[in-house]
């Protein structure tokens, strides 16, 4: 049975109905319309959101923002998040992760999660990630998406940010929007470039470089990029508050241990080194068709320091006791080929994209206590498993213009989809995972084991008309059916009227359906400290249906935005666009649902759930045992407010100087929160508590401006950047007692400065810096950090993680650039 997902429109909504437009695709194909010739301005040819030829960014139905590849290499840091987070003032990125989580961080747009937005290259889907964000900090729970940072910044031409609700044009994760990444396609010439940079506490040593070159011709080329970059430790903790205890301060062999009391690095950066090759190619065949493909492939060799352990865990091994770490080494792999063409009047494209995440992890420097217990000894390192992620996906899109002698040509575009999914988790090493396992992160069971796969197939129709001069339409559905969710049928309509050169109102409404990812489904790892356990269960394995927690099911949202263009002046476009995003079924990373709870028996079930899912959690030093899934757990409505200003000006003498302003104003409230099973709710605990709902509502700032210039005279450049972030906050349980507090960052002044030089015409050096003033996230609250000390817990962290804009105060750094 098909659902349709087209609910009740509201009085507002029906006014953005009736001055609604884009034209819609599904992974449209970059290669249906012409790549931007430059991009960065509002005179930019877009393709996303589109399958009009020859649109500006000026003339968009829907909010797009460009920006080009000097606004990401000025960002500082050389990768792709960072040139976002400076550019648009909707997208945000994680700043810091625990465990394993700090191998790899998220960004998302619109306060939704990462998994709401939809990761194009050249207009084809990117494959997600094989590893789960676990923590919710911050709202970034269940994060699965594609790893923007395996993407070479060198690589890349442009970006074009589609700030719409995109599910019937895209795919079913495109709620939030669309990030559609172009890659350089200029077959000669090319580009030598380094940077090298640390924070102003002496740590993180960055350094790093990259290279550009084509081949070829106007015919046929070939497009290639190399990136290496290596990022050290860097570590803002304070002293391990466990030594503070009576029986350790009385113990004179601790404060002989190297560092004391500074032993425990949890609390930083983890180390990486990275391998980024890309290439972009494409030849004429004929005058009949043209041939492209595309593809990278990325190394990460990532080293997370774990909590430190004392002497008492193995001392025969460890007798200064010992800091794990946790080790991943990831492979990704991309490739997309196709074909594109006229026949007559028509024009096709037909491609097909596949793409692998491989995450091998290792615990070093570590031990596994049951092994001591049962046999004398422990290896130090292990092997804890590798989780895999593949997707494969073929596209076909159709597209003519019709005269029916309206205003415009009408545009009609139809299409399909097939996409296989594949999510496989191998066990680690026997050592890895005997009894309760190695210390900090037990290898995966063979009940966590396995492989999961599903497909689905799509198709759409558009149609985008000029009825009346000045007004756009655009009309899109898409049917989406998956092996394992059924189908469901989604619609988009917008539209856009230029009153006059200079003004413009513009509209949408959608609706979409998002189906969980397989990662969402089935992921299952255990995190251990020296005083807890953690076990993620899979929601839709048996272990969970032991506590009453029902399989995953797909969200439905409905999006609504009203907006208007102002263009003032050549020079000047302003954009301001209202939305609201309503999610149901919104699936979310629970808070911990306890079995033991400071030495207290809260649920027998949850033990027997840890238990069934082949876990052994017995060991004296365990205070706390807990699990957590993820669910159908809220209906959540974000509203927010953007506004982008773009001005250039001549100074004459003294040079130009582009001006930029964004202003983003975003809000999420949890309007309902499901009811827990009656197993879970028999011990008093919820799928939500109060600390997982403040992630969602309150942990990011709902306000963010971004201000910037950029200054041009002679030789010299300076780049100027102000992001504003309003005050965050999150309600925290510091001792596990039920007494929640918020704790609160306020509003913080970011500021970013690059000053450049050009040698020449062709070698450019310059120096920075991402947070010039050294700014830091408020300390945590005095109460809740004595509730944690008073818990056992080691309390290094003393500032709060969950701010947008990091831990680790300033970034300085210099770079240079070759081009030939």
């Amino acid at each position: 049975m098909v659902r349709i997902y087209w609910h009740k429109i509201s009085g507002a909504s029906l006014l953005a109905l009736a001055v609604a437009s884009p034209a819609w695709a599904q992974e449209q194909s970059a290669e249906l319309a012409p790549q931007a010739a430059s991009a960065g301005d509002a005179d930019t040819i877009i393709v996303t959101g589109t399958r009009k030829t020859g649109l500006r960014a000026a003339d968009s139905p829907a909010p797009i923002e460009v920006i080009d590849a000097g606004a990401l290499q000025r960002s500082g840091k050389p990768d792709v998040i960072s040139g976002l987070v400076a550019s648009v003032p909707s997208f945000t990125s994680q700043a810091f992760g625990g465990d394993m989580g700090n191998l790899k961080l998220s960004a998302r747009l619109r306060g939704l999660s990462p998994n709401h937005a939809l990761i194009l290259v050249n207009g084809k889907r990117r494959h997600g990630t094989s590893s789960i964000t676990v923590s919710s900090t911050g709202g970034y729970g269940g994060a699965a998406s594609a790893d923007l940072s395996l993407i070479p910044a060198e690589s890349i031409d442009h970006v074009e940010v589609l700030l719409d609700g995109a599910a019937a044009q895209y795919g079913t994760d495109a709620i939030a929007g669309v990030i559609n990444i172009f890659l350089k396609n200029a077959h000669q010439g090319g580009s030598i470039s380094g940077t090298t940079g640390a924070y102003g506490k002496g740590d993180g040593f960055t350094y790093g470089g990259a290279a550009n070159i084509g081949f070829g011709n106007d015919r046929a080329f070939i497009n290639l990029t190399a990136e290496a970059r290596h990022h050290g430790y860097s570590d803002r903790g304070g002293p391990d508050r466990r030594f503070y205890t009576a029986g350790n301060l009385a113990n004179p062999a601790l404060p002989l241990i190297p560092g004391y009391p500074y032993t425990n690095k949890i609390y930083g950066d983890a180390k990486y080194d990275l391998l980024l090759l890309s290439y972009n190619a494409e030849a004429q065949l004929g005058d009949v068709a043209t041939a492209y493909s595309f593809g990278s492939y990325g190394y990460r060799d990532g080293d997370s320091r774990q909590q430190y352990r004392f002497p008492s865990i193995a001392p025969s091994l460890w007798p200064q006791g010992f800091t794990p770490s946790i080790v991943a080494k990831e492979k990704d792999w991309s490739f997309t080929g196709g074909l594109r063409g006229d026949v007559g009047d028509w024009s096709w494209d037909l491609a097909s994209t596949w793409g692998r995440n491989q995450i091998d992890i290792y615990v070093l420097n570590s031990a596994n206590p049951s092994l001591i217990a049962d046999t004398g000894t422990s290896p130090r390192d292990f092997y804890n498993g590798t989780f895999t992620a593949t997707q494969w996906t073929n596209n076909l899109d159709i597209r003519r213009s019709f005269d029916i002698g309206l205003a415009a040509p009408v545009t009609f575009a139809i299409g399909g989809e097939y996409r296989r999914d594949i999510y496989e988790i191998e066990p680690g090493d026997e050592a890895s995972r005997y009894k309760a396992g190695v210390q900090a992160f037990p290898g995966f069971n063979v009940t966590d084991a396995g492989r999961h796969s599903r497909h689905n197939i799509a198709g759409y129709v558009d149609f985008a008309v000029s009825p009346v001069e000045r007004l756009q339409l655009d009309l899109a559905g898409r049917y989406e059916d998956y092996s394992d969710f059924g189908d469901a049928l989604i619609g988009k309509f917008t539209g856009r009227y230029d009153f006059s050169d200079g003004f413009a109102l513009r509209g949408t409404v959608s609706t979409g359906f998002r189906a969980p990812t397989l990662l969402e489904q089935y992921y299952s790892a255990t995190v251990v400290s020296p005083t807890t356990a953690s076990v993620r269960l899979p929601p839709d394995k048996a272990a969970a249906k032991l506590l009453g927690i029902e399989p995953l099911k797909a969200e439905r949202s409905t999006n609504l935005s009203l907006g208007a263009v102002f263009r003032p002046a050549p020079a000047l476009q302003v954009t301001l666009d209202a939305y609201q995003i309503r999610i149901r079924d919104r699936i979310v990373a629970t808070g911990s649902i306890y079995g033991l709870r400071n030495r207290v028996l809260l649920s027998q079930a949850v033990t027997d759930a840890i238990i069934a899912n082949g876990n052994v959690l017995g060991t004296d030093s365990l205070t706390s045992t807990a699990i957590t899934t993820a669910v159908n757990g809220a209906t959540t409505r974000t509203r927010g407010l953007e506004l982008v200003a773009n001005y250039s000006s001549n100074l004459g003498d003294l040079g130009t100087a582009d001006w930029s302003l964004g202003l983003n104003y975003n809000k999420t409230k949890v309007q309902k929160i499901a009811a827990p099973s009656t197993i879970v709710a028999a011990s008093g605990q919820t799928y939500l508590d109060l600390n997982a709902i403040s992630f969602l509502e309150t942990a990011a700032p709902r306000f963010k401006a971004n201000f910037g210039v950029l200054w041009k005279v002679d030789k010299w450049s300076f780049n100027l950047r102000e992001t504003l972030y309003g005050k965050s906050s999150v309600l925290i349980d510091g001792g596990s007692t039920g007494d929640y507090r918020r704790n609160s960052i306020g509003t913080k002044g970011i500021t970013d400065l690059e000053i450049g030089y050009n040698v020449t015409p062709t070698f450019t050096i310059a120096v920075g810096a991402n947070n010039l003033f050294d700014v830091y996230p408020d300390k945590i609250d005095p109460v809740t950090y004595a509730a944690q000390i008073a818990s056992g817990s080691p309390a290094v962290p003393e500032t709060l993680s969950h701010g947008a804009f990091g831990i680790n105060g300033g970034y300085y750094y210099a770079r240079a650039r070759l081009n030939f």
